[in-house]
């Protein structure tokens, strides 16, 4: 998404200036991670920044446009699709790998999707980049054993982004459904993507996911899927 803060250099800053006037530290990278150059200059300049490296969080990407249907010459979008939502953490933990084993503890978390493991009959070309992504993490892991950096996925259901909310008014002007959020989100809940907590997420839940994961209350997590859906897709294993 061209508005999202991670690739809008004025709203990286205003997140900067949040987490230093916190008391934390924070620097604004801004790069195109759809390409080899781009993710080479953020993995850089971040590591410059800091020193160093501990956590990569690859949650770059996005499908924030006209799904893809099965009829009809997209192969060019189903590229693009890869290189954003695929390629990007393939890049980046390349990239990075030495630095995340320099001190014998790390963090490697990838933002899936739920698509990945159910996908539907829109954003085919998403669902299939999140599902590499998952793919790769379980042998990332391997990768890693023993070396105190720890692979993981962390898998959202629908959660309230600007595109998101979006996509949900568009669905609501078809339905007939007013321009009430509180009512799109209860009827979009109800009937577009159904789950047990009642509500559509939030970016928050999906951060305090981050979080923990990230932090050493995590070190005998590897390896796994988070699902953070609100119960969207119940799972016995």
């Amino acid at each position: 998404m061209a508005n999202s803060p991670g690739r809008d250099r004025k709203r990286a800053q205003q997140v900067n200036d949040e987490v230093t006037a916190a008391g934390g530290k924070a620097a604004v990278v801004v790069g195109d991670l759809s390409s080899e150059s781009g993710c080479r200059q953020v993995a850089q300049a971040s590591t410059a920044a800091f020193g160093g490296l501990d956590i990569l969080v690859n949650n770059a990407g996005g499908a924030d446009r006209a799904p893809i249907a099965w009829e009809g010459e997209n192969f060019d979008q189903w590229a693009e699709s890869f290189q954003q939502n695929f390629f990007s953490a393939v890049r980046l933990a390349s990239l990075l790998l030495p630095e995340l084993r320099k001190n014998g503890w790390g963090r490697n978390i990838q933002i899936t999707t739920g698509w990945a493991s159910h996908p539907d009959n829109v954003a085919v070309d998403y669902a299939a980049a999140k599902a590499a992504l998952s793919n790769t993490s379980a042998s990332l892991t391997r990768a890693l054993a023993g070396t105190g950096v720890t692979v993981n996925n962390i898998s959202p259901g629908p959660v309230m982004t600007p595109a998101l909310e979006r996509t949900m008014r568009g669905i609501a002007a078809q339905r007939g459904w007013g321009d009430d959020w509180a009512e799109i989100e209860r009827r979009a809940v109800a009937e577009i993507v159904p789950n047990s907590a009642g509500r559509m997420g939030h970016v928050e839940d999906i951060a305090n996911a981050v979080a923990f994961v990230a932090s050493p209350l995590a070190d005998y997590i590897d390896g796994a899927t988070l699902r953070v859906d609100g119960g969207r897709i119940p799972s016995t294993f």
